[in-house]
């Protein structure tokens, strides 16, 4: 069985087989999920954690909630303002293990022009060879950010009380990567 101390090399995210999304509260009642459908990614560590750099692209034009018409509206200014800020990005800044199984990643996230550190523990889910030859490794991770802290400040008062959209946002990851020859 593969362990995190013994991957070194590059690796590239399969976005076929990843997802980056996301889960916020909607009306104070329901959650919405959405992901980021084109994006790309590396991963590089040597002999030590202390080495290793994590960098990845998405595309804001590529969010798709399964709905067209929020879609629209997240793409706009009020939200991701996607013609002027066509990219988020993560650049790591520091990778340590917590325990035999676990990332702790910490690094520099932008949207929307704000850059801002974020830390994500990523749980190692294995490595396997597909049927095609390929070193494929998988990480499970998960955070929340408060989406105002990156100028996304659109909401709507409810007669109800409360907003229209939660200022806490869950990011989610699932990462397939391959390792380049």
């Amino acid at each position: 069985m593969t362990t995190l101390e013994q991957l070194t090399g590059t690796y590239t995210i399969d976005p076929t087989h990843s997802r980056i999304g996301f889960v916020t509260r909607h009306a104070m009642v329901t959650k919405v999920r959405g992901s980021f459908n084109d994006f790309e990614g590396t991963a590089t560590t040597g002999a030590d954690l202390a080495d290793t750099s994590i960098d990845l692209t998405a595309q804001v034009a590529s969010i798709d909630t399964r709905n067209a018409d929020r879609d629209q509206h997240l793409k706009a200014g009020d939200f991701f303002g996607a013609d002027e800020f066509p990219t988020l990005t993560f650049r790591s800044t520091q990778v340590t293990a917590t325990d035999a199984d676990t990332l702790r990643v910490t690094g520099d996230l932008t949207i929307k022009g704000t850059t801002r550190p974020v830390t994500v523990d990523f749980d190692f889910e294995g490595a396997a060879t597909d049927p095609f030859g390929n070193e494929r490794i998988g990480f499970e991770g998960r955070t929340s950010i408060n989406r105002s802290d990156f100028g996304l400040t659109f909401n709507a008062a409810l007669e109800t009380g409360g907003v229209l959209v939660s200022e806490k946002v869950e990011l989610e990851f699932e990462v397939s990567a391959i390792k380049n020859a």
